[in-house]
Order: structure tokens, then C-alpha cells, then sequence
């Protein structure tokens, strides 16, 4: 075996084996203010996700609604504050202002 060049170092300063009861806190305070925002982030996005399954629920309705009136009323042309049927006349839209 071969023999060590260097001098073997003694470190005469004592290694710590804690981090002090002001760091200790510090470090516990962000960590559970990480894992709340990981909470709050989690349940927006379950928020997300539900709305854009009703979302998607609303334009099939809507998709249905102007299927009906395409084959009710010959169009799906309809005004949608007053329910009047703006039908072609003329292969023009018959929009009474």
C-alpha cells in the first residue's frame, strides 16, 4: 500500500448536529407554505378540469339546440334576446332592426 503524501488533517472544530431552533422553524415555516400552495394550485386545477367538462357539456347542448332548429325551422339563425328567427329570404338573412 501506498504511503499518503500529505498529512492527515485534524479538524479540531466540533462538526454540528443541528441547525439551530430559528432555522429549524424557518425551514418548517416554507416547506408547509409550499405544500399549502401546492394545495391551493391542486384544487384550481380540479376547478379547471370541472369546468371544462361543462364547458364541453354546454357546446354539446348547443350543438343539439341548433341541430333541432336547422330541422324545425330551416335555420339555426336565431336572435338570442328575443328568440326571433332570422330566416333567408332571397338566399339573404331576413334581419328585421
Amino acid at each position: 500500500m501506498a504511503k499518503r503524501k500529505t498529512p492527515k488533517t485534524v479538524d479540531l472544530k466540533p462538526r454540528a448536529e443541528k441547525i439551530t431552533d430559528q432555522q429549524l422553524e424557518q425551514l418548517q415555516k416554507a416547506i408547509g407554505t409550499i405544500q399549502q400552495v401546492r394545495d391551493q394550485i391542486g384544487g384550481i386545477e380540479t376547478q379547471k378540469h370541472e369546468l371544462l367538462h361543462q364547458y364541453g357539456s354546454i357546446q354539446d347542448l348547443l350543438v343539439k339546440l341548433r341541430a333541432e332548429f336547422e330541422k324545425e325551422y330551416g335555420t339555426y339563425d336565431v336572435n338570442v334576446n328575443d328568440g326571433t328567427i332570422n330566416h333567408e329570404v332571397d338566399g339573404k338573412v331576413d334581419k328585421k332592426d
